[in-house]
């Protein structure tokens, strides 16, 4: 919940570069218009400018989260790096209050000489950590980044996605008062992607602010309270991220021909789903009903609740067979089952889970009992077992299983265990369905007729 505290405020910022159309303008640049004041000339320029933002002025406020949005070009990157301070404005100014973690081009700051170790130890002074604090995360951070014994190896051995997956680690485990983020919500795999976005609703919960960049509108509406749309490095929108988004897609589909020029090789957020993350596959298998149980197919964090009374001992989706399943069809229909045992009395006990996308939108759940039935009590010794029928018509993904055991009376969980199981849905052959949910029936007419009939 954000308050009234202003922690980043913008003030009429401009940034101008000196785009140089030969590489000898820039000399003729540093000693003509010299000579020409000196001899009493008129200076010539020998470069353009160009604006990469332009007279922006906006507030964030303590707890906010604001999204930035707009097409290439449009000055989203150099705002942040502004705000971070790794660039300087040519006018116009900025203030900000707190400390700022900053994930922009990550990796860059790595020194590849130096090993994985070394590198957490500089980064983490960099971002304002002592290095005794550093000492007592520094195990936080390796099994955030999971790169095993490469962490003692020199960076310049790392793949690309080591690289990030570590900086990523040690920048979200410095304890940010405000976080900026530059599309690095897509690192790696949708496992690890769902465990940045854990860590980043983390921040967000103990209250810090935060501010990122990202091409997916739908992350966009998911994640922010409030966003901001650029265009030719103006603020052309700071409203709702939903009103936001809407004047976004006015703007790349304009079927102005101007617009449309501009639009050329824009990040237009709804074809360009990369097909890791859809979970769409080549070749579906010819099964409508397909389940399987895939060893590797786990949730990287799992975080769990202190119990408090009772422990989850079991929870599983399960085929029609009865047996664990976590790689399914779309329209998959079997069953999610809970087990739940107790060390002491309650009278009103309820259970539930729910599922996550990657980015952390809650896109389904059920609760037992509903509303209109008696509440559940439980005796010390007892192990009560919950079996939700489900149909999974859900599009292909990647999704993630949270469950919970509560008493009403005491206000809290029993027991809870957050992204505790993963779910990849593969595509049903028979169904062309996209977006979240597969709301087809299964049945398409078609009907010509002529204009003349």
């Amino acid at each position: 919940m954000s308050s009234d505290e202003v922690v980043i405020r913008v003030e009429n910022l401009s940034k101008c570069y000196q785009v140089y159309e030969q590489p000898h303008d820039r000399l003729k640049q540093s000693v003509y218009p010299s000579l020409q004041r000196f001899v009493g000339r008129p200076t010539k320029q020998y470069f353009r400018e160009f604006w990469a933002l332009k007279n922006v002025s906006f507030e964030i406020r303590k707890g906010e989260t604001v999204g930035i949005i707009g097409r290439n070009g449009s000055g989203k990157s150099t705002l942040l790096q502004l705000i971070c301070g790794t660039l300087n404005p040519s006018s116009g100014g900025i203030s900000s209050h707190g400390r700022i973690a900053a994930l922009l081009e990550l990796g860059s700051g790595f020194n590849p000489e130096f090993t994985g170790r070394e590198n957490v130890y500089m980064n983490a002074a960099v971002l304002g950590l002592s290095r005794e604090e550093t000492d007592s995360r520094f195990d936080e951070i390796t099994a955030f980044a999971d790169i095993g014994d490469f962490i003692e190896q020199p960076v310049k051995t790392y793949s690309s996605g080591m690289m990030v997956r570590l900086a990523f680690a040690v920048a979200v485990h410095v304890d940010p008062q405000i976080l900026i983020v530059d599309e690095a919500l897509s690192v790696g795999d949708e496992l690890f992607q769902r465990k940045c976005f854990a860590r980043i609703e983390t921040i967000k919960h103990n209250g810090a602010t935060i501010l990122f960049v990202s091409h997916s509108a739908s992350t966009i509406i998911e994640l922010c309270d409030r966003a901001l749309l650029l265009d030719r490095g103006r603020l052309l929108q700071n409203d709702s991220p939903r009103a936001v988004v809407k004047q976004y897609h006015r703007l790349i589909f304009s079927k102005n021909t101007d617009e449309q020029n501009r639009v050329t090789g824009s990040e237009n957020s709804l074809s360009q789903i990369p097909a890791a993350t859809t979970g769409a596959t080549s070749a579906p298998l010819p099964e409508t009903d397909f389940s399987e149980y895939i060893e590797g197919l786990t949730a990287v964090s799992p975080l769990r609740y202190a119990s408090c009374g009772g422990k989850i001992i079991h929870h599983s989706l399960c085929n029609e067979n009865g047996n664990s399943v976590n790689l399914v069809t779309s329209g998959f229909t079997g069953a999610v089952r809970l087990s739940v045992e107790f060390d002491r009395a309650f009278q009103d006990v309820v259970f539930g889970f729910h599922l996550k996308s990657v980015s952390g939108l809650e896109v389904a759940g059920l609760s037992y009992p509903s509303p209109r039935d008696t509440l559940v009590f439980a005796d010390p010794g007892d192990v009560i077992d919950i079996i939700w029928g489900v149909n999974m018509m859900l599009t292909p993904g990647i999704y993630f299983l949270t469950f919970g055991v509560r008493s009403v009376s005491d206000g809290g969980f029993i027991d809870r265990i957050v992204d505790a199981a993963a779910i990849k849905i593969i595509a049903n052959p028979n169904s062309s369905a996209f977006g979240i949910f597969d709301i087809s029936k299964g049945s398409n007419t078609i009907a010509r007729r002529r204009v003349d009939d």
